[in-house]
Parts: structure tokens; C-alpha cells; sequence
């Protein structure tokens, strides 16, 4: 058996190189043509243009790894089945799960180096690249917002502005409603502009509204500055922060991230999603191996244009339901969870039943 597989992974070791350039390079020539006339009208040099390049090669490599596999699997079996191999092995009572397990552990462990990939390397690179492609561009992206409501504290606080200021930290006609735990209101705090002093928000030409009493009299009082322990609602909350920057963060920013959302009472199911799509994702590898695996020792003519046409079919396919279950998770039709993992699932049981049902 060991014979067996050195000949399988020798076989499939230089064409899943050679896929995983080509794939990798197609997706680095498609981001760069998408951006070249705004690189030449720019004038950006072509060192500039090969460093952003490079560091989109780490994120390149995250998308091409899945199709390498799924190329490079089918075609390996269809040589195999091509030139006979595949019947002699099977006549010599070998079953298809035991000669393609050196693929699934393979499989198994891009898998689980993918992760480890995405984690370390892959955030941090796209974030620098996106970084430079800014500069070199001249785009400038703002996280201030404007008219802004925020639920805290599970709805007892409530923070209305009218604008935030990102690069200064600070909120401008500031309305803050205190409710207790049957949503009636306790205390009303109106402020000219609050300052952030790293831990609280320092509100300042504040006009405190406390109600007090069963028949809710209203005593008014007036301060230059004001500071509450209880106003402490992080300053990104305010800010305008797309969800998809999940896909930049690393997993205990994400968490974080989500939890502050969720503790503002800010839309949190789109960041959700992505979070656990980080985990669904990771699966791809040993998913698409498996199925390459069942359909691969199909195809006895073309193979080298049937393995390229069914890897680029079943990847199409796979993304655009990842993508639609992920719409549906971000809209509430869904769960975050069933929509991350919507896709790696069914892939996962059409990968089963297409191994069990092959030819052996």
C-alpha cells in the first residue's frame, strides 16, 4: 500500500502546483486589470503596482486553493482510469476510499494549515494591501457618521447625535435617555458635543433631565462638563463600519466586534455570519477533495478539459450558494450559523453520496 500511495502523491503533487499557479495567477491578473487605469492615471510606478500585488498574493492563494484541489483530484483519477491503473487497482480488491485516502488527508490537512494561514498571514496582508492601494489611489475612506441612534446597557440607554467626528473622537448635539427595566424614562441628559477621554464619553454644556418622584417631576440642572460611568459605549460603535471588514479582523477582534454591536442593539447578523463563515470556509479543502475524488476516476476521455470544466462548475456553484445562504442569514430568513454553514454542508453530503455511489 505504501507503494500505492507514493504513486498517488507523486502523481498529484505537480499538478496541483501547476493549478494553484495558475488559478492564483488569474485571480492577481483580475484584481490587477479591474485596477490598472486608475493605477496609470494615478501614475503609480510598477514597483508600487508589484508590492500590492504581493500582498495579495496570501488572499489569492486562500481562493485558489479550493479549485487547485478540485482540478488537480479529478484530473489525478482521470489518469489513473485513462490508463487503466484505476481497474487493476480495484481488481486487486483495493476500494476507491482506501487508494484516494492520501488525497483526503490531504484534504484534511490544507483544511487545517488554511485556517492557520488565513489567521496569521492572510488578514494582515490584506489589510496592508488595501492600505496601499488607498494611498497609491488617493482614496480616502471615513468612519465618521452622521445622525446616529445607539441602544446600550440592552436598551436602558439610549444615545442620539447628529454627527460623529472619527478622527477627533467626538459627538456633536448629543441626546442621552436613561430607561429602566420596564422601558419607562429616568433621566434625559442633552449636550452641546461630548469628548471621548479613553473610558468615558466627557459630555460638556449639558442639561440633566433626572425624574423623580410616582408623579415623575422633572428636575432640571445645568453643567459646564459632565461625566457618567455608565456612558462608556466604545467610540467605534458610532462609527460607519461595514460589516465585510469581518473578513479583515482576527478572530478575537471579530468577537469583540460582534459583541459590541449586539450590546448597541446595531444590526450584528451580516457580521455574524461572517464570523462563522471564517470556520465554514476552512472546510473547503477536504469538501472539494472529496468530491473530486468520487467524480474524478468518472472521466476516461478529455480529461484534462472535463476536470477543469467540472472544477470551475462545482466552484461556481459552491460560492453562489455560500453567497445566497449568507444573504438569507444577513436578511433573518436564516440563522447566522445554518447560513455560514449551508454550503459546506450539502457540499459535504453530495460529496458523500457521490463517493458511495462511484465507481469501485
Amino acid at each position: 500500500m505504501k507503494h500505492l500511495d507514493y504513486m498517488v502523491f507523486r502523481n498529484f503533487v505537480p499538478v496541483f502546483l501547476l493549478a494553484l499557479s495558475l488559478f492564483t495567477l488569474i485571480i492577481e491578473l483580475a484584481d490587477l486589470f479591474s485596477n490598472i487605469i486608475n493605477y496609470l492615471n494615478q501614475n503609480v510606478t510598477a514597483s508600487q503596482i508589484l508590492r500590492v500585488q504581493l500582498l495579495y498574493l496570501p488572499k489569492c492563494l486562500s481562493y485558489a486553493l479550493p479549485v487547485s484541489l478540485l482540478f488537480s483530484v479529478s484530473f489525478t483519477l482521470g489518469m489513473f482510469y485513462s490508463n487503466n491503473e484505476l481497474v487493476a487497482v480495484f481488481g486487486a480488491g483495493i476500494p476507491l476510499l482506501r487508494f484516494t485516502l492520501p488525497l483526503l488527508l490531504i484534504g484534511v490537512i490544507f483544511s487545517i494549515g488554511g485556517f492557520i494561514f488565513q489567521e496569521r498571514v492572510v488578514i494582515g496582508t490584506l489589510q496592508e494591501k488595501v492600505d496601499l492601494s488607498h494611498a497609491l489611489l488617493h482614496i480616502q475612506e471615513s468612519a465618521s457618521n452622521t445622525d446616529i441612534t445607539v441602544l446600550a446597557d440592552n436598551g436602558r440607554i439610549i444615545y442620539y447625535a447628529d454627527y460623529y467626528n472619527d478622527a477627533t473622537k467626538t459627538l456633536n448635539n448629543v441626546i442621552i435617555l436613561f430607561r429602566d427595566g420596564n422601558g419607562n424614562l429616568t433621566r434625559r441628559i442633552d449636550a452641546d458635543w461630548a469628548t471621548w477621554n479613553g473610558a468615558t464619553w466627557q459630555l460638556h454644556r449639558v442639561r440633566d433631565f433626572l425624574v423623580q418622584g410616582a408623579k415623575g417631576d422633572v428636575v432640571q440642572t445645568s453643567h459646564e462638563q459632565l461625566s457618567d460611568p455608565s456612558l462608556s459605549l466604545s467610540p467605534n460603535t458610532f462609527s460607519r463600519i461595514n460589516n465585510k471588514q469581518v473578513d479583515q479582523m482576527r478572530l478575537g477582534q471579530a468577537v469583540t466586534w460582534i459583541a459590541s454591536l449586539k450590546r448597541a442593539g446595531l444590526p450584528f447578523r451580516a457580521a455574524l455570519t461572517s464570523y462563522y463563515e471564517r470556520f465554514s470556509f476552512a472546510t473547503t479543502p477536504f469538501i472539494v477533495t472529496l468530491i473530486s475524488a468520487a467524480v474524478g476516476g468518472r472521466f476516461r476521455k478529455n480529461i484534462l478539459l472535463m476536470s477543469l470544466l467540472v472544477s470551475l462548475v462545482l466552484s461556481v456553484i459552491y460560492y453562489v450558494t455560500q453567497m445566497l445562504s449568507g444573504l438569507f442569514a444577513n436578511i433573518g430568513l436564516i440563522q447566522p450559523l445554518l447560513g455560514a454553514w449551508a454550503a459546506a454542508a450539502i457540499f459535504g453530503l453530495v460529496g458523500i453520496f457521490l463517493f458511495r455511489t462511484s465507481r469501485t
